[in-house]
């Protein structure tokens, strides 16, 4: 009997080097560096226990002028086929199986925001769409962040950590299995994105 567990997005750092995408354009831009970036989840099984996981890599873009909260914009992309919960058979039903993310037609986790609102030293929320499974959720995130911009070499760098609690079945993500009238899956499920993202420097 398969563990089967669901999950959205994000929460460590990947520990296999990729290709950074190209630099963003414009005084503002960020590009996301998917080498220090991560997306994870976490949810309940059978209501015993709480099984955590990560996607794939995490790539994409965000103004920020360094200074306002209210500058802030995200557009990113998570690659939903590189699920891993440290368990081969339950990762493949994860993947496949009916009510779960059909990776094939639906590859990619995207969240592009719609506002930024500050809510307390260093955090905020960052409100916009979620796309899981080919559904588009209205999501706010609390983010932790964003860290002060450091210097490394010719580039500055800042990081965020973000979480939210979603309902599965929002996205579609219907499996239903219970087990003696409890379910095997909480329809609860905890993201976090961590981002650090790069500029080049003035």
């Amino acid at each position: 009997m398969h563990k089967l567990t669901l999950a959205a997005v994000v929460a460590v750092a990947l520990v296999t080097p990729i290709r950074a995408q190209a630099p963003a354009a414009g005084p503002n831009a960020w590009t996301v560096d998917p080498n220090h970036s991560s997306a994870g989840f976490s949810v309940r099984h059978m209501m015993v226990s709480t099984v955590r996981g990560t996607l794939g890599p995490v790539k994409g873009t965000i103004e920020y002028d360094g200074k306002s909260i209210d500058s802030i914009k995200a557009d990113i992309s998570i690659d939903a086929s590189g699920i891993n919960t440290n368990n081969e058979s339950r990762d493949k039903d994860l993947k496949s199986g009916e009510g779960l993310f059909e990776i094939a037609k639906f590859p990619t986790v995207t969240f592009k925001s719609r506002r930024a609102v500050a809510d307390g030293p260093g955090k905020f929320k960052l409100t916009g769409d979620l796309t899981i499974h080919g559904v588009t959720k209205e999501v706010t995130l609390d983010v932790d962040g964003p860290s002060a911009p450091i210097k490394q070499g010719q580039s500055l760098r800042t990081g965020a950590s973000a979480t939210a609690t979603i309902n599965r079945r929002d996205f579609g993500l219907s499996y239903s299995r219970m087990v003696e009238a409890t379910p095997m899956v909480s329809d609860e499920v905890k993201i976090t994105i961590d981002v650090e993202a790069t500029k080049r420097g003035s």
